[in-house]
């Protein structure tokens, strides 16, 4: 990290200069990522004590550490405006005015072993008039630009000394002219008791504990009438106070949440107090994509990006056991053969843990990135158990299996009646590759279009490649479908990826695939090629998963399509190699469940953020966030069917407004 000087920091902060610094002195962590009218501070994070005090301070690093406040600089590592305090409270106090903030007892306990000298004592209270002076600058400099300012000053505190039942969070307003920020105080208590945290009831109050009596309040209510400060004390409940071991998981959703809560606090009191008309959290946090996420991303890309799991788990002797099983329905079940992982999976986990994850500050995209790992870490177990015992246990943990409102949502679907009568499939896989080349053209994408004999599917994209299967044929409903879902939304989201800064969105976040087929889906319906014999297939796709699931062999779930449902044999094949392939793949009862995702969220929201990438419906927040910072751009190709207005066939829409 950058070591700077005071006199290098004050004059950065002057000119409005973003940076991230060490003071040369150890003291003070302080990071500028841009300039916006509010800061956090965590004076009291830090355990460091000078080396010429160790040997006469009376207390262990145990007993230090209990009254210090660990980890509240992680709680607001996220935001752009960043002072943590390095040097333990037992050194000098920050929240203690100057002439008193190096102790002699502290919570009944003598400090020193012998008198500290006054040189001592000088270098001690000179690091505490420095963070003074730097604050200054910093305080001044934002209302100046601003108009007005806000601090969160964030503490714990040890509660199981107190013979009383304490809330999560106090807010100390002992030093505020309550009157005057009267809603700012309300609106931050009711975020703060509407967060959730794992296994603890939460709960906020006004000095219930802590009055906000600290040094730092009275020195910005005697210096900046402009500035609301709003000492915030956290019950450490993300601890074991006594022993000092962590919680990470507490600690996580605490980052998470004060990033949240203490960004929308800021921009809802911006709004209220300035002439700002239109303004939300994500507006004041950082446009700058950080140095750590750029050095990340592009590490886990490089480690990653080979890995197209299609690729090994489509067998490479299809046709011939297809013709083998159908020559021998009942008895047969195929041996299908897969090609040979060529990636160390051992090597790729260990790799894989080893990326500096937590060198990510910002709470979300460092959860974004934690989740891309274990997915991709469950991707190489289920790739290096293809045609084993245990793929079918890895397909489970990664895409999950039908429940039983899924296999409702299907038996539904599969009792409608036909009622249009279907198109003849007349256009052969040359005239589809050609429809496909009018297509990109149209969208002005540069892409590959070609055939292949080894797909199980009709097309499918890969990279900036269409592969079309050259043994099929198509209905005119079937082609235009699949040019909406393999173009418009796999290719369309592939090219979008490729011109963001951060390379994940080529690897596809958790729930991609989930998320990918329902946009694709929702893009057929939207385009009017979504007849009810696609939405039977889908559905189907879901009751032949749960039957592998369930035990079922490759040819009684073959049989059951044909007697059953009526499926001609080479459909019937079809449906039921997807599910059987790889030892037990549960990916195609997605199709269903992400179509009706993807509808919800197109009654409710906008769509856009969704088609930046290889996208998860959970992630669109971040991703709505990413776009705001201007962090990713927006994308610049959209399924053309978003923009067509068409009421659509009515009993479609009756049958997907009624699933559940």
């Amino acid at each position: 990290m950058l070591q700077l000087t005071e006199t290098e920091v004050l004059d950065k902060i002057r000119h409005r200069i973003p940076f991230e610094a060490q003071l040369n002195d150890g003291s003070l962590i302080i990071r500028i990522s841009e300039y916006q009218p509010y800061i956090a501070t965590a004076i009291h994070h830090g355990h460091r004590l000078r080396g010429d005090l160790v040997p006469k301070c009376n207390l262990s690093e145990m007993e230090r550490y209990y009254e210090e406040d660990p980890y509240t600089g992680d709680f607001i590592s996220s935001l752009p405006v960043v002072l943590q305090g390095e040097d333990s409270r037992y050194e000098y106090d920050l929240n203690r005015p100057v002439d008193s903030s190096v102790y002699e007892t502290a919570w009944g306990k003598q400090v020193w072993s012998e008198t500290l000298t006054a040189a001592e004592r000088a270098t001690s209270i000179s690091k505490h008039e420095q963070y003074y002076r730097i604050l200054r600058c910093l305080v001044d400099t934002l209302e100046s630009q601003f108009g007005l300012c806000l601090l969160y000053d964030v503490h714990s505190y040890n509660y199981q000394r107190i013979e009383r039942e304490t809330p999560v969070f106090n807010l100390g307003t002992g030093q505020l002219n309550t009157r005057k920020w009267d809603k700012e105080i309300n609106h931050l208590l009711g975020r703060l008791g509407n967060i959730e945290l794992p296994n603890i009831e939460i709960d906020a109050s006004v000095n219930s504990v802590f009055k906000g009596q600290g040094y730092q309040a009275t020195f910005i209510k005697e210096n900046f009438a402009n500035t609301l400060i709003l000492p915030i004390e956290v019950k450490k409940i993300f601890m074991n106070e006594v022993g000092g071991e962590a919680f990470p998981l507490v600690i996580e959703k605490l980052k998470e949440a004060m990033k949240t809560v203490l960004t929308e606090h800021a921009a809802a009191t911006i709004l209220r107090r300035t002439k700002v008309k239109r303004l939300t959290g994500s507006h004041i946090l950082a446009s700058k994509l950080p140095r750590e996420v750029i050095k990340l991303d592009r590490q886990l890309y490089s480690l990653a990006r080979g890995i197209n799991t299609l690729s090994y788990i489509n067998p490479t002797n299809l046709k011939q056991e297809k013709r083998r099983f159908l020559h021998k329905p009942h008895d047969y079940q195929p041996r299908f053969t897969y090609r040979q992982l060529d990636i160390d999976p051992y090597k790729f986990r260990e790799q894989l843990y080893r990326l500096p994850v937590d060198d990510v500050r910002d709470a979300d995209i460092q959860k974004m990135y934690r989740r891309v790992i274990d997915q991709l870490a469950i991707r190489i177990d289920l790739l290096s158990s293809i045609g084993q015992d245990e793929f079918l246990y890895n397909s489970l943990r990664y895409y999950g299996q039908p429940n039983q409102q899924d296999i409702a949502n299907a038996n539904f679907i599969l009792h409608a009646k036909e009622y249009q009568v279907a198109e003849p499939a007349s256009i052969s896989a040359a005239e589809a590759i050609n429809a496909f080349k009018a297509a990109a053209e149209e969208y002005a994408i540069s892409c590959k279009i070609v055939g292949s004999k080894q797909l199980i599917a009709r097309a499918m994209v890969s990279g900036r490649n269409i592969k079309v299967n050259m043994g099929c044929l198509f209905s005119p409903a079937d082609l235009n479908a699949l040019i909406h879902h393999e173009l418009g939304v796999h290719m369309v989201t592939s090219v979008n990826a490729d011109r963001q800064p951060l390379k994940v969105l080529k690897l596809g976040l958790p729930g991609n695939t989930h998320t990918q087929e329902g946009l694709a889906i929702l893009c057929e319906h939207l385009s009017g090629n979504f007849p009810l014999q696609r939405l039977k297939t889908l559905a189907l796709r879901v009751i032949t998963v749960d039957k592998m699931v369930r035990g079922d062999s490759f040819s009684e779930t073959f049989n059951h399509l044909v007697t059953e449902h009526r499926l001609d044999k080479n459909d019937a094949f079809t449906i039921t190699a997807r599910a059987y392939r790889g030892g037990g793949f549960t990916k195609d009862y997605l199709y269903l469940k992400g179509l009706r995702d993807a509808l919800i969220y197109y009654r409710e929201s906008d769509l856009t953020s969704l088609f930046v990438g290889k996208t998860g419906f959970e992630f669109k927040p971040l991703l709505d966030e990413l776009i705001t910072r201007e962090i990713l751009r927006k994308p610049d190709y959209l399924p053309k069917p978003l923009t067509q207005i068409d009421d659509g066939d009515p009993i479609i829409n009756f049958m997907l407004n009624s699933i559940k």
